[in-house]
C-alpha cells in the first residue's frame, strides 16, 4: 500500500468524480463525501470526519469519527491518514465551491503537502490546483488554456516560466501581487519552476497531470 494515489472526496460542491481508482489506490470519503462516493458506486476504503454535514455516522466498518472541536479540518485529518498509509500523491475532489474558508484551508493543505515532499491536486469546477516548493512542474504540449501562478509563501525566489505565452526568468513573486495570473499555454511543452519558496499553480482541469521534478 502507498505506491498509488490517495483520492479524497469532501463535502464541497460536486464538479464530477472523474477518476477510476486502481488496486493500489486509497479512496477516502471525507464527511459527506462518503455519501457521494456511495451514490456514484465508487469504492470507499475509509470514511472520516465529524460528520456534521452528513448528519449521521456512516454504517461502514472502516470509519473514523472526529471530534467537532479540533484543530485539523476533516480534510486535513483525512490527508494525515493517507500519509500514514504511505501515500505521497493526493487528489482532492469536492474540496471547493462551498465555504470559502474551507477552500482556503484546502489550498493551504496543498502547500503543506508540497513543503513536505508530497504532491496534492485540488480539483475545482474548471481548474486543477497544485503547489510546488523548490521544484519544477512540467506540462505536456497538449495543454491549452490559461495557467496562473501565485506565490503562497511570503515571496518565491528564482521563478522561471518557460514555454508559456508570458515567460519569466529568475523572477521574484510575492504573495501580495498577482504577477503570474492569466498566463497561457502555447501548444508546446512548458514548465514552471521555483528555486526557493512555494507556488500555487492553477491550470485547466482537462489538462493532463503535470510531472513534478526536483530541481
Amino acid at each position: 500500500m502507498g505506491q498509488g494515489i490517495c483520492y479524497l472526496v469532501g463535502a464541497g460542491e460536486d464538479y464530477g468524480l472523474d477518476f477510476q481508482p486502481k488496486a493500489e489506490d486509497f479512496v477516502i470519503g471525507v464527511d459527506a463525501g462518503y455519501r457521494l462516493l456511495r451514490q456514484n458506486d465508487m469504492p470507499v476504503h475509509l470514511a472520516i470526519g465529524d460528520f456534521d454535514t452528513l448528519g449521521c455516522r456512516p454504517d461502514f466498518p472502516n470509519t473514523i469519527v472526529l471530534n467537532t472541536e479540533k484543530d485539523d479540518t476533516d480534510m486535513q485529518a483525512a490527508v494525515r491518514e493517507g500519509i500514514g498509509a504511505g501515500y505521497r500523491q493526493f487528489r482532492i475532489y469536492c474540496g471547493t465551491g462551498g465555504r470559502l474558508d474551507h477552500t482556503l484551508a484546502n489550498l493551504q493543505l496543498l502547500a503543506e503537502l508540497s513543503e513536505n515532499g508530497r504532491q496534492g491536486i485540488l480539483f475545482d469546477r474548471d481548474c486543477a490546483i497544485t503547489a510546488i516548493t523548490d521544484s519544477i512542474l512540467v506540462f505536456p504540449e497538449k495543454c491549452s488554456g490559461y495557467v496562473s501562478v501565485f506565490s503562497h509563501s511570503g515571496q518565491a525566489e528564482g521563478v522561471y516560466l518557460r514555454g508559456l505565452k508570458y515567460e519569466l526568468e529568475d523572477a521574484l513573486l510575492r504573495n501580495t501581487y498577482p504577477l503570474g495570473i492569466s498566463n497561457e499555454f502555447t501548444g508546446k511543452e512548458s514548465s514552471i519552476s521555483v528555486r526557493r519558496g512555494t507556488l500555487l499553480v492553477f491550470s485547466p482541469r482537462g489538462c493532463p497531470v503535470p510531472e513534478l521534478l526536483d530541481r
